[in-house]
């Protein structure tokens, strides 16, 4: 099987780089610029190598950097943003600070004749994020691109297949992103495409029945689709071994609890616990505010209630959990920059009693998630569910945690899904939901005058989640689904709706 080598410098979108690649049927692996040697990459037979981008100036010695021979390996490289300023410094060019005229969001970019831009229109919109630029081409190298503040947005040396761009191409805000991939992958690297979910199927079963062999696991089981394709994945691989605990915190959607019972239960005939701690995390959340504290006692707590649950099963030695590409890489493994903690990644704590953890989907990106379970044969209304983070409502309520603001927001949520299903029948959002802010404002319900909270709507449209746009919703949706909430839930006043795409925002609040 081909493999390209995402190697990361730190940005937040290597994830994203490696999704563009598999999205061509070509396995992409992200490695470390810290965690791997030159040798290793000679070793390993990649095909290409992709330098992602980064936060870092080349010229800060606390930069991640990485051996200048790599250039001379005759493996094809493309540099991102960060990664293209570290090829041009690494040759032997310049890269200075744009000072006044650094570039963010949409730009426009113009194309000059090279490999990497076979098939691309000679003026399109790219997505820029830089304060450096490369001022002086290395030896050997010539320009390829520019925009109207960027003298060079890409540049190339065909001779040794070496290739840069200052912009970001694996965003979708780039016109001609995939096209680029598609060259330097396929017309430039001389990849075949050849990596499928029926091989990850086939591939993680057979490794899961030799590395869980004779061991009984416990797992994670939320219902959203990450935990059910584990499930499945799993069982099919161990069968009965697999005991799944759906630990029900009261955080999840209204009647969310009895539906995953049902469907795991009745449906698919897997050994599952229902473990009812509601009470338990209120207590533990009482009073807490800050949302990093929040998602640190969820992750905790949770981690305890499998603990207990472990210590009434005999012989459990492995916790399996659902984590995917996007918790790690916004949980800051590698050297990519903190965003958010996720409750499932980061390892078992040294308390913890199992032996290890496994995490069957940790290389793949959400779609490949529901491409595996399709294939598995877990229905489409599972498969295809909205996405909902592991604190639950935890993390879509501001400020503190109580029984009344759960009550409050689980009705308004289902009224927004409702009206929204009613205005988009098989067509909806990508994700949607509502937010209890902590915020308070005067209303008035007839004659009385009310004080309550208010409420905030978010639809958002992606193919990704790395990168959003907010969803345009009618007014008549908006206005039927205000309308309701503040008829029909008691305490919320007023309803906003939130216009932020991502970035700068995150999907979630917080």
């Amino acid at each position: 099987m081909d493999k390209i080598l995402v190697l990361d410098f730190g940005g937040q979108y290597d994830q994203l780089i490696a999704r563009r690649v598999r999205e061509l049927h070509v396995y992409a692996e992200i490695r470390s610029c810290r965690k791997i040697t030159l040798n290793e990459i000679e070793e390993n037979g990649y095909k290409g190598i992709i330098f992602t981008g980064g936060p870092n100036s080349v010229y800060d010695p606390a930069s991640p950097t990485f051996d200048k021979e790599i250039l001379e390996l005759g493996v094809p490289v493309l540099g991102i943003c960060y990664g293209a300023q570290l090829i041009a410094y690494l040759a032997g060019g310049k890269v200075e600070s744009a000072a006044n005229s650094s570039e963010y969001g949409k730009t426009t970019v113009y194309a000059e004749k090279d490999p990497l831009f076979e098939h691309t229109k000679e003026k399109s919109i790219c997505w820029m994020s830089h304060t450096d630029y490369i001022s002086e081409l290395p030896s050997g190298f010539r320009r390829t691109a520019y925009t109207d503040k960027c003298p060079c947005a890409a540049m190339s040396n065909e001779q040794k297949k070496i290739y840069a761009v200052q912009f970001h191409p694996e965003v979708t805000h780039t016109e001609i992103g995939k096209q680029i991939f598609s060259n330097f992958v396929f017309a430039v690297c001389g990849c075949t495409p050849d990596w499928n979910m029926d091989d990850f199927i086939d591939r993680s079963v057979e490794k899961f029945r030799d590395e869980l062999k004779g061991k009984k696991v416990l797992l994670a089981l939320s219902g959203g689709v990450d935990s059910s394709v584990t499930a499945v994945l799993l069982h099919k691989a161990i069968g009965e071994r697999l005991v799944c605990v759906f630990v029900d915190h009261g955080l999840l959607r209204k009647d969310e609890g009895d539906y995953v019972e049902k469907t795991f239960k009745d449906r698919f005939g897997l050994n599952l616990i229902r473990a009812n701690v509601q009470e338990v995390f209120l207590a533990k959340l009482k009073g807490v505010t800050d949302p990093e504290s929040k998602r640190k006692i969820i992750g905790e707590e949770f981690i305890r209630v499998f603990e207990q649950e472990a210590g009434k099963l005999d012989n459990v030695q492995v916790l399996a959990q659902g984590t995917i590409y996007p918790d790690v890489i916004e949980s800051g493994k590698g050297d990519s920059a903190v965003i958010k903690s996720h409750h499932n990644v980061g390892g078992l704590p040294e308390s913890m009693s199992f032996e290890k953890i496994v995490e069957p989907l940790r290389d793949l990106f959400k779609d490949e998630v529901r491409e595996v379970g399709v294939k598995l044969g877990i229905p489409a209304d599972l498969v295809y569910r909205q996405p909902f983070p592991g604190p639950g409502l935890g993390v879509r309520i501001i400020g503190e945690i109580t029984e009344k603001k759960l009550h409050i927001l689980k009705e308004a949520d289902a009224i927004f899904r409702e009206e929204i299903r009613k205005s988009f029948p098989g067509k909806e959002p990508d994700q949607y939901f509502a937010v209890l802010t902590d915020s308070r404002s005067v209303g008035v319900m007839g004659d009385a005058r009310t004080y309550g909270y208010t409420l905030a709507l978010r639809a958002v449209d992606t193919d990704d989640f790395m990168t959003a746009e907010w969803t345009r919703l009618s007014y008549e949706c908006l206005a039927e689904t205000s309308r309701r909430i503040t008829n029909e839930v008691q305490g919320i006043s007023r309803v906003v709706y939130d216009i932020t795409s991502k970035p700068p925002g995150t999907v979630e609040w917080e």
